[in-house]
């Protein structure tokens, strides 16, 4: 399988032209920009959260990553999205995190991952 480097850019900006709006795509799209080209969206899901003092969403994004190069940078993703500093207008991320992996080898290499993110609402 091919993974045009654009994909995700695209499947934005067709999201934006929709009428899609809000934190969720936002997040997606920092998500795909820390994965890089070579990455394949799966899905994403959102759910509201709240704690005594904060609420805000937590967001999980399904990806995956096709031949040997892509795995690389799937890997390069997991080991760097822990400590990235994510610049999403109104949200802090107060943890970000790789919450499954799988690996397959046939038929071809390919890393599937969820990466689940919180985010709290600034005040």
């Amino acid at each position: 399988m091919r993974i045009d480097p654009e994909s995700h850019r695209k499947m934005i900006e067709a999201l934006r032209r929709g009428g899609a709006r809000g934190t969720w795509l936002r997040v997606v799209e920092a998500v795909l920009d820390l994965a890089g080209g070579e990455v394949e969206f799966l899905r994403h899901a959102e759910k509201r959260w709240h704690s005594a003092t904060f609420s805000g969403t937590r967001h999980t994004v399904a990806l995956a990553f096709t031949g040997p190069r892509a795995i690389a940078a799937g890997e390069a993703f997991i080991a760097g999205l822990p400590d990235h500093e994510f610049a999403i207008a109104g949200q802090l991320v107060a943890e970000a995190k790789v919450v499954s992996v799988e690996h397959v080898a046939l038929p071809e290499p390919r890393l599937e991952l969820e990466a689940e993110l919180l985010l709290l609402e600034e005040v």
